[in-house]
């Protein structure tokens, strides 16, 4: 997993409130068996026509935001399904982080395990973020938690220990490495009548 310090990016402002994990990735598209991949459909009903020419009215598709990192959104962001996938098409696509008013449970575990960044703002420093302009640029600082735009600096609270994780792009198995000695020295103690 790639580690996440400080990214600075520019920003979309997706101001939808209750986007699903349906909507995120549809489930037609959940067939692959690696992680990757998924970008090209991402957001598939809003970005594409029915002749799956893009759809201009879509803000993803405005070329200002071409090449955007961080996504700017409303609250409940990813709620539906537990499909991981809604996480992987987020950063296959190339989004780094995404800043909303609140998260589903389950998507945010599946982004922070996955790498991409969920970060919680209030209302108003959301609603601030929304109204800059495509080339400004928005910096996110994971170690001292905040984000940074123009003379504005947002604080936004994370667990300490997935912090840990994406500060050093360690996923679950990475983590579990760091003690491959100690595990490797309990199972020396077990009998071998046991194994």
């Amino acid at each position: 997993m790639e580690a996440f310090t400080i990214h600075q990016g520019k920003s979309v402002p997706f101001m939808n409130d209750n986007v699903d994990t349906d909507q995120i990735i549809p489930k037609t598209y959940l067939k692959r068996i690696e992680k990757t991949g998924f970008g090209e459909f991402l957001f598939d009903d809003w970005r594409y026509l029915r002749d799956r020419s893009l759809n201009p009215d879509f803000i993803l598709n405005e070329e200002q935001y071409q090449g955007a990192t961080i996504l700017v959104s409303g609250e409940n962001f990813g709620s539906g399904s537990s499909r991981e996938h809604a996480a992987w098409a987020l950063m296959d696509y190339g989004f780094k982080t995404v800043i909303a008013e609140s998260f589903s449970d389950i998507f945010y575990m599946n982004a922070v395990k996955n790498g991409l960044l969920p970060i919680v703002l209030e209302k108003a420093e959301i609603a601030a973020l929304a109204k800059i302009t495509a080339d400004t640029p928005v910096t996110v600082d994971l170690p001292n938690q905040v984000v940074k735009v123009l003379n504005h600096t947002f604080s936004f609270e994370i667990d300490s220990s997935w912090k840990h994780r994406l500060v050093n792009g360690l996923d679950e198995i990475g983590e579990t490495l760091f003690v491959a000695d100690q595990i490797t020295a309990y199972e020396e103690t077990i009998p071998s009548y046991r194994a």
